[in-house]
């Protein structure tokens, strides 16, 4: 089937089985939604995602995963020393400047989950066999319980034709950088309903170049090294969905993590910076 990549499940509107898939993504991924890939996949190849989330769901419920999550925001953040903007520096009241803190610690927190996410499938539905890797304890290791649990808030954002006036300006800086076509990533939306959180955490990540480039370079090398050593082998190769009966879904699901994964390698290692502009940056050691 061709992808619309405009059709999605939401999260309230999922049932039955769908509604555990969801459920066990928010708990795994620590985070009190779905990201649009999750109910983009789901409206266009429900079992795909069925099958492909049991593959690779083990994955991260590792403690080696919980220390390639800190590793990935301490290498974002120290090349890029983000400055911290209080709520009087945002001009924004105590409850405003909680709820900001709290949505942006959820992106921060998802952000190397959808690294690995995007790198392992868009991997494997390339055809490369991972895993398998007879690595420490921490490769089979549970994941630290409280580590980023209860952080973070459900994101809200603004709509296509809601973008506020002073956040414009900034919003054609993001265009102009990440080559995002007519779309605005989640992070953006949810930031221009405060634009004076998204001028300054914008500024913040990408007022140094270089800093810039080093964070996504050494993020982004963390990622793979991590995808390498993979202790689980997630089935999911072209071959491995033709045997289960979904090699319809290769081209596609190929073509959207794919596009992810180059995308992201550029956008995710910046969310840790824009928590930590507001004071709501992560555990950077286990």
């Amino acid at each position: 089937m061709a992808l619309d990549t405009t059709a999605q499940v939401y999260d309230h509107e999922a049932t039955g089985w769908q509604r555990g898939l969801y459920d066990d993504i928010k708990r795994t991924f620590r985070a009190p939604f779905v990201n649009w890939i999750f109910r983009t996949a789901m409206a266009n190849e429900p079992a795909f995602l069925r099958y492909a989330w049991g593959q690779v769901a083990p994955v991260f419920d590792t403690r080696a995963f919980a220390e390639l999550s800190v590793d990935y925001r301490d290498a974002a953040l120290t090349p890029l020393e983000i400055p911290v903007h209080d709520s009087r520096d945002l001009d924004l009241r105590p409850p405003e400047y909680r709820e900001l803190q709290g949505q942006l610690a959820t992106f921060d927190i998802v952000g190397p989950r959808l690294a690995v996410l995007f790198r392992t499938l868009a991997r494997t539905l390339d055809g490369e066999r991972l895993g398998g890797v007879a690595g420490g304890v921490d490769s089979t290791a549970p994941y630290p319980a409280d580590l980023d649990r209860g952080r973070g808030r459900k994101p809200t954002m603004t709509g296509p034709d809601e973008t506020p006036t002073a956040a414009k300006e900034t919003l054609a800086a993001v265009q102009e950088r990440h080559d995002l076509g007519d779309g605005l990533p989640s992070i953006y939306r949810c930031l221009a309903q405060w634009p004076a959180a998204l001028e300054a955490g914008w500024t913040a990540v990408t007022g140094d170049d270089d800093a810039l480039a080093a964070a996504c370079e050494e993020a982004d090398r963390l990622v793979d090294d991590f995808v390498d050593r993979l202790a689980y082998t997630p089935r999911t190769t072209p071959a491995d969905l033709r045997d289960a009966g979904l090699g319809g879904a290769v081209e596609d699901m190929a073509a959207l993590f794919g596009q992810f994964d180059a995308g992201g390698t550029g956008l995710l290692p910046l969310l840790p910076g824009y928590a930590a502009a507001v004071g709501a940056e992560g555990r950077r050691r286990l």
